[in-house]
């Protein structure tokens, strides 16, 4: 069982997103918020991490840096999770190092296969 840690602000998305990902068989931890993402990830090693582009205090770039340069944590799968919808955002967050990026709102039917066709490629 693959783990995947979820940063997401959004309380309702993290419910939806958790429920699709843990039917799909991904066993799934929460991060409210950019600087619990980053403990939760030193402590818990997941195989991937789902990150929430736009979030106070620090935003899913910040975060995508602070784990790019941690020697344990670079090499985890980032997805961005994002209602930034406009031409250049998504290629923003493949520059930054994104092995992918989904756009908001998620298709439910497609959300877990999305991740899981994102992974895939990542390796």
């Amino acid at each position: 069982m693959r783990t995947v840690l979820l940063v997401e602000d959004n309380e309702n998305n993290r419910y939806l997103f958790t429920l699709l990902l843990t039917h799909a068989g991904f066993k799934v931890l929460t991060a409210v918020n950019g600087r619990e993402g980053l403990e939760k990830a030193r402590a818990d090693k997941p195989d991937a991490i789902l990150l929430d582009i736009q979030m106070g205090e620090m935003d899913g770039y910040e975060v995508a840096e602070h784990l790019k340069v941690d020697p344990v944590l670079a090499s985890i799968p980032i997805i961005g999770v994002s209602s930034f919808a406009m031409p250049g955002d998504r290629s923003r967050a493949l520059s930054a190092g994104f092995a992918g990026y989904i756009e908001k709102p998620v298709d439910p039917e497609f959300f877990a296969a999305t991740v899981q066709q994102l992974l895939h490629e990542a390796k």
